[in-house]
């Protein structure tokens, strides 16, 4: 039965019964399922309309889980200063969270931590799911690719779960818990997510051979993470009491934004827009993990769609006839060109460029994998291992090699030949009129060392830079 759904389920963590203010479901998760702990509506069963919420605003929810004690240092008042100052800017952000902060709050909830954690994607991202550093840190949370790696999240040709809301949540509040329960304050715990552990970890023995303090506040530790803690609790105290810095939060309802659905079948992202009637950027803003225009049911994925289009996508697809997917994956078997590797799949070459996003001039390394429209014989879903182990690489081509031509024994008249040889690409010119090999060989040691001189006069050469952050990026956009 070809459907795409499994269950519809409400994104959010149960963490109590519903008389408490929570959300409960009696539908069960699907096997293997990454977010199998959160609960659910079956829409073939129930209605998301008959799903409540107790409170109807979910900043008293969040000013009510408040823990961490205001630090009111120069540093949090010169941050509330900032953002008082850029009422436009706050309010920007605030409407993005307004699509993510339910989930972020229930996740937080359920693990007893502190809501000012909640508030942190504002420090990171400004709630900007596409937001990237220059440090290659992506996401909500900005996850660095070895950290990521480190929590399990997939990043391969067809997706970033780094961008994705539900899995990059859950594991940077698994990342944060971790680093709590090593330093033992939330504050250091914070330090270290932006700073490193390890870092944070060495600032702490050198106060302590030096029988200093190690609490946050007395460490020494780069300009971005001693202004991190500042900047998160400048959040909570507008939070607190907006309008005592003239500043109007969003209303946001105590209830879910997004409701996840299980993909069961392949399916066009441009099919799943058209099915849920939703604009393109909403429908990218909530799920930013997806690198191409193909969502596979082999990679475990849900799809996340506002509160009230959950139902209208279940009816529009009950009535859908037509493939679902048009795009499928193979894997080239050896090196060659685009044009090479269109022809013998039988595709459009700059389709293949665009759809893979493949520079002009670059090669596909033996065992690449490439996403191409489905033909005939290609009907059917990606497989789960190519699913989860789709890579690209991708290499210039060699420059053509110039063979030299021999030299005629004795000919005094022979033109001069230039040569190029493969391996260093350095023009040799040869002559049969006298030149000695050892004048050729001064003539290239010379412009070698001159090119030398010149790149470390000119500073052509490329410098080394280091960031003491591990995020490399301002968080004050």
């Amino acid at each position: 039965m070809r459907l795409l759904y499994a269950a519809m389920m409400v994104a959010v963590l149960l963490s109590g019964c519903a008389s408490t203010g929570d959300w409960s479901s009696d539908t069960p998760t699907k096997p293997g399922s990454k977010v199998s702990k959160a609960t659910r509506v079956n829409l073939k069963d129930q209605s998301v309309s008959k799903v409540y919420a107790p409170s109807d605003n979910l900043w008293i929810r969040i000013r009510d889980g408040f823990q961490l004690e205001p630090m009111n240092s120069p540093l949090e008042i010169e941050q509330v200063r900032w953002l008082s100052a850029r009422p436009d800017y706050v309010h920007r952000s605030m409407a993005r969270s307004s699509r993510y902060l339910f989930y972020i709050v229930q996740e937080v909830n359920a693990r007893n931590m502190p809501t000012e954690i909640a508030l942190l994607p504002f420090v990171e991202s400004a709630f900007v799911t596409h937001a990237k550093s220059s440090a290659k840190a992506v996401g909500l949370w900005q996850f660095m690719p070895a950290t990521g790696k480190d929590f399990q999240l997939t990043q391969n040709v067809f997706r970033d779960e780094r961008r994705d809301v539900l899995q990059s949540t859950d594991a940077a509040l698994d990342y944060l818990q971790r680093l709590h329960k090593q330093f033992g304050s939330w504050e250091l715990a914070l330090a270290a997510y932006n700073w490193g552990a390890g870092n944070v970890a060495k600032a702490q023995k050198r106060n302590l051979a030096a029988r200093l303090p190690t609490d946050y506040e007395s460490l020494t530790m780069p300009r971005e993470t001693r202004m991190y803690v500042p900047k998160l609790m400048a959040y909570r105290q507008i939070v607190l009491d907006p309008a005592a810095y003239g500043i109007v939060l969003p209303e946001l309802e105590n209830h879910p934004y997004f409701i996840a659905v299980d993909v069961d079948n392949d399916i066009d992202v441009a099919v799943a827009i058209k099915l849920a009637e939703i604009p393109e950027d909403e429908f990218h803003n909530l799920n930013p993990s997806f690198n191409k225009p193909v969502i596979l049911s082999n990679a475990n994925q849900q799809i996340l769609l506002p509160f009230g289009h959950a139902e209208i996508f279940q009816d529009n697809l009950k009535k859908y006839s037509k493939p679902l997917s048009s795009w499928t994956a193979v894997k080239i078997a050896k090196t060659e060109s685009v044009d090479q590797a269109a022809k013998t799949l039988g595709v459009d070459a700059e389709a293949l460029r665009q759809v893979n996003g493949i520079p002009k001039g670059m090669r596909i390394k033996a065992g690449s994998t490439v996403i191409i429209p489905k033909v005939g014989n290609r009907a059917g879903d990606v497989s789960s291992a190519m699913a989860d182990n789709a890579s690209l690489s991708l290499e210039k081509p060699a420059p053509p090699s110039t063979k030299c031509p021999p030299v005629a024994k004795g000919s005094k008249n022979s033109p001069t030949v230039k040569c190029t040889s493969k391996a260093n690409k350095t023009t040799v010119a040869s002559s049969s009129k006298g030149n000695s090999s050892s004048k050729n060989a001064a003539s290239q040691h010379k412009s070698a060392s001159t090119g030398l001189a010149n790149s470390a006069k000119n500073g052509s050469s490329a410098p080394t830079t280091s960031n003491s952050s591990n995020k490399g990026v301002s968080k004050n956009p």
